[in-house]
């Protein structure tokens, strides 16, 4: 076992690795698994059962940039014109997550027993949709423009909100701590601006098609200083890639379709990375039969309850029937990403309890799965890029008449 561990450290050793991650997750998906569990499986595997990858450096620094572009993209996606055009549902959306987090945590309080901020990072994990990874598969469920409009901008006012929740609930811990980590924030999120500006008026003309390796120097080092505050790499990132979208005036290719093509396909090439070594971590301890009926509770109940509230949320809204706001709510379940985020912070500051973190595990990846299942996604070709194509396969055309919103790519 030794050998094979230093033969797998090797050169040759990592390109069998990056083989497998880009090549077994493709023959997979023909069973409806997303890719990004597969890689998980994978990182479990190498770790429980052969001690590989658990510690590797160069795994753990491939699974930063992966996080880092995924979040980057989140970001450059965020269209504030598109919310604000639907700020009224938008805000009534928001506010039943305000109340689902609170009657969460409340729930994980009584029947956990745990303090009120680690119970607020567990209803965060159940609750949040992982936008960027909806994103990057949204192009596969067979949606229509309207129903992948509201997919998008609920999914991103969503993390908008769980990103400053999650910011309050690991800064809270003290008074001082809280007011000082949030005036770094905010004079990261100030002096943004003055970079990209120096960036396009100084550097830009001098230095042709620099912009991709610019911002994602900037999400890099943003990343890294908002984990420095102690609220991981993904809030630092995110902020950047909104940065760069309202910049697009004054330097259009830093937030243009290209823009996005070529961070989405940095991405996905890095993030297999990301969940392989979130796999890779694992212990035994996480999957006893507890920690696995815990992971069978929450799904049980947490996915009706959050299918539930936007179907009512859309029905009390726009009068819209069950079974259309049931295409919105679904491809909104999977939280992979989020929690997988949070399961690590839980148990690194807060020592969580190792049935909680694999109940957590065993919920994200039950919720990953089922978008796939419940509206039939087509099974992509093996060759096929991951990446959604311009028309997605099976999207339907729908008339500018019945749409209840503009078309979101108006304003890309």
């Amino acid at each position: 076992m030794p050998d094979v561990r230093g033969w797998f450290q090797t050169e040759l050793g990592y390109v069998v690795l990056l083989f497998l991650l880009f090549v077994a997750p493709r023959l997979l998906q023909r069973w409806r698994l997303p890719t990004a569990v597969t890689a998980f499986g994978m990182g479990a595997v190498a770790s429980l059962g052969f001690h590989l990858f658990g510690e590797d450096p160069t795994i753990h620094l491939l699974a930063l940039f992966g996080i880092v572009a995924l979040f980057l993209f989140a970001g450059l996606e965020v269209d504030v014109q598109e919310l604000r055009q639907e700020s009224k549902i938008l805000s009534q959306h928001l506010a039943l997550r305000v109340l689902l987090l609170v009657l969460v945590t409340w729930v994980v309080i009584r029947t956990l027993s745990l303090p009120v901020r680690p119970a607020a990072l567990v209803a965060l994990a159940l609750v949040t949709p992982s936008t960027g990874f909806i994103l990057d598969s949204i192009g596969k469920f067979g949606l229509n423009k309207e129903e992948r409009f509201w997919v998008k901008t609920k999914a991103i006012a969503t993390e908008l909100l769980a990103l400053a929740v999650l910011f309050f609930t690991l800064q809270s811990a003290s008074p001082e701590q809280l007011v000082l980590s949030t005036a770094a924030l905010v004079g990261l999120i100030m002096v943004l601006p003055v970079i990209f500006r120096f960036f396009a008026q100084r550097v830009a003309p001098l230095a042709p098609k620099s912009e991709f390796a610019f911002l994602l120097m900037m999400a890099l080092l943003c990343a890294y200083a908002t984990r420095q505050l102690g609220v991981y790499y993904l809030v630092g990132a995110f902020i950047v890639g909104i940065a760069a979208r309202r910049f697009r005036e004054q330097l259009p290719a830093m937030a243009s379709e290209q823009m996005l093509h070529a961070v989405e396909v940095f991405a996905s090439f890095f993030v297999p990375f990301y969940f392989f070594s979130a796999g890779a971590g694992l212990e035994r301890a996480d999957f006893t039969l507890p920690a696995l009926a815990l992971g069978v509770i929450f799904f049980a109940v947490m996915i009706p309850v959050l299918v539930g509230t936007v179907a009512l949320q859309r029905r009390a809204a726009l009068g819209e029937a069950f079974s259309r706001s049931f295409r919105v709510a679904v491809p909104m379940l999977p939280t992979l990403v989020f929690t997988l985020v949070i399961a690590d912070i839980l148990r690194s500051e807060f020592d969580l309890d190792p049935m909680i973190f694999g109940g957590l595990i065993v919920y994200t990846m039950l919720n990953t799965v089922l978008p796939g299942v419940l509206l039939h996604a087509p099974i992509p070709e093996f060759d096929s890029p991951e990446l959604p194509p311009t028309e997605e396969p099976g999207a339907r055309d729908v008339p500018a008449e019945a749409l209840v919103v503009p078309d979101p790519a108006a304003g890309s």
